[in-house]
């Protein structure tokens, strides 16, 4: 058995913290405003535990997940985050190496510092999700699904919580507001990348405009889930955008059950922010998530080194989940139910 997920992660963040220059680790581990749900997105998972089920036989266990754009090994996704080149020169490269090796999906950023076509093309058999904002000028985003599907995306991840910019204390510190020379988002070179307020009809162009599943991210109330359904979303993914939007908002894992029942099992639910130990996938996965997608955890492992750091995080969550998995008397994913979920003090 490999050491536990802490273990791991405290060892490559104290690695990626040495090797990183401050204003990118406060760049990557910063939210918004005073950092509220930054820390409530971990500590509301520590508020929750599991009540197993005994003598139910499950020496055979299969981890793996069916969504909609692709099969993940394990209910584990690594999430959109930008700017890899930031955290490692070989960049997303080296994160999509690392998702391929494990056999998960990768939701590369339109903020990647890597085109989407080379990230692709890493592993064409690996599932790699294209994540986007709606913006402004709907011309730029149909061009940003084209190079999506050209570039031979499984899925779109259409984000939804940003019509502005969250604000981000310790950037505005620092003074970071744009990439080192030599550095660019790739994806949107020579394009318009204005944000502004946009509205449900302008997903629905979005979706009509592609034949990839569409996945809705940003989603913390019920009723837009229920939207979400019902304007054709191949699923959502509840998220408070690792607290750094909003510093108003529940954490993402105690916004998950209702979400959950509004959509009612026409659509797969997926959840990120605060996922920092198998137990918390499992939690989440109790709760109705399908998978769940990291973040944060991938850009220390890759900071720490490169594809190996990452490949270390996913293997580590994936022991991690199956030995919690085995300890609840679980054969999959979908034995784990909301009843063994106890809400406990503090």
């Amino acid at each position: 058995m490999t050491e536990s997920l802490s273990t791991v992660l405290t060892d490559l963040h104290a690695k990626a913290r040495a090797a990183l220059d401050p204003v990118h680790y406060d760049y990557f581990a910063g939210g918004a405003g005073d950092e509220a749900v930054l820390a409530a997105n971990e500590a509301a998972f520590r508020r929750l535990a599991l009540r197993p089920r005994v003598l139910r036989g499950n020496d055979d266990r299969e981890l793996g997940v069916e969504l909609p754009g692709g099969r993940a090994s394990m209910p584990v996704l690594i999430a959109p985050t930008a700017f890899h080149k930031l955290a490692h020169p070989d960049g997303e490269l080296a994160t999509a190496r690392a998702a391929a090796a494990a056999g998960t999906i990768l939701v590369s950023g339109v903020a990647s510092t890597t085109a989407i076509a080379r990230v692709t093309a890493v592993d064409p058999d690996a599932a790699v999700w294209f994540q986007l904002y709606p913006l402004a000028d709907e011309d730029v985003t149909a061009g940003l699904v084209r190079q999506a599907e050209d570039a031979g995306c499984a899925a779109l991840v259409v984000t939804a919580d940003s019509p502005v910019f969250g604000r981000h204390r310790r950037d505005r510190a620092h003074g970071f507001h744009d990439l080192p020379p030599g550095l660019a988002a790739e994806n949107m070179r020579g394009r318009d990348i204005a944000m502004a307020p946009l509205s449900w009809s302008h997903v629905d162009r979005l979706r009509e405009s592609t034949t990839l599943p569409v996945w809705l991210k940003g989603i913390l109330h019920p009723a837009d889930a229920e939207l979400a359904v019902e304007h054709g979303m191949a699923g959502v993914i509840v998220s408070n955008h690792g607290g750094r939007q909003l510093d108003l908002v529940p954490a993402s894992i105690d916004a998950l059950p209702a979400i959950v029942s509004a959509v009612d099992g026409r659509v797969p639910v997926l959840l990120d922010g605060g996922v920092r130990s198998g137990g918390d996938v499992a939690k989440a996965i109790a709760l109705g998530a399908t998978a769940v997608g990291i973040g944060r955890p991938v850009l220390w492992g890759l900071a720490a080194d490169g594809a190996a750091g990452v490949t270390a995080v996913l293997e580590a969550l994936r022991d991690e989940f199956d030995h919690v998995l085995t300890l609840c008397g679980g054969r999959s994913p979908a034995d784990l139910t909301p009843d063994m979920v106890v809400r406990t003090c503090g």
